[in-house]
């Protein structure tokens, strides 16, 4: 058992036998009544969020969940192949489990597979990515002075908004979290 105190991002509970994600959270202590912790919740099967709020101190069901390091291989629609990095063992995760880390994944990244009990519940990315820009228009001579942007679609088929000196071939550095771009990178 775990208690609000506990709380941070990322960290995992179990609520009426389902398992959730803290996404966000916030100690609230009013000037009148007890203190509360508010979070949004992310259901770690369906991927829907929701808010709950908690009394302070209230206590919660901690999930443990094993990591395990899994080189990407391959996608064929709705199944990713992917290759234990120790035992060189290659197995299948479903579309529904890898959820949005699909939008960062190329061939032959490192991710690693969060699992309960021998069954993959989630995907973790690194903080950022580098993907390389496909597809995007190309920036007119003289267009920076006003700072603005246009779409860039990169290699995973994601699509963000870019300075407008980011060319097709650029490198660049993607944020897992937001899906928005950090910078280039060097290739």
């Amino acid at each position: 058992m775990a208690s609000t105190a506990d709380f941070r991002n990322g960290f995992v509970i179990e609520m009426d036998g389902i398992i959730f994600r803290i996404v966000e959270f916030q100690h609230v202590k009013p000037g009148k009544g007890g203190a509360f912790v508010r979070t949004k919740l992310r259901n770690v099967m369906t991927g829907a969020v929701i808010e709950r709020t908690f009394r302070a101190g209230e206590k919660v069901t901690e999930v443990r969940l094993e990591a395990q390091e899994a080189q990407f291989l391959y996608s064929d629609g709705d199944l990713f192949h992917l290759m234990d990095s120790k035992t060189y063992d290659q197995f299948s995760i479903s579309a529904d489990v890898v959820g949005d880390a699909s939008r960062f994944m190329k061939e032959n990244d490192s991710v690693k597979v969060l699992t309960r009990e021998g069954r993959p519940l989630l995907i973790e990315l690194a903080a950022h990515v580098i993907l390389t820009v496909t597809e995007t228009e190309p920036g007119l001579r003289g267009d920076t002075a006003q700072g603005g942007t246009k779409q860039a679609m990169l290699e995973t088929g994601l699509t963000v908004n870019v300075p407008l000196f980011i060319e097709i071939g650029d490198a660049l550095k993607i944020d897992t979290r937001s899906g928005e771009y950090l910078g280039r990178a060097e290739k």
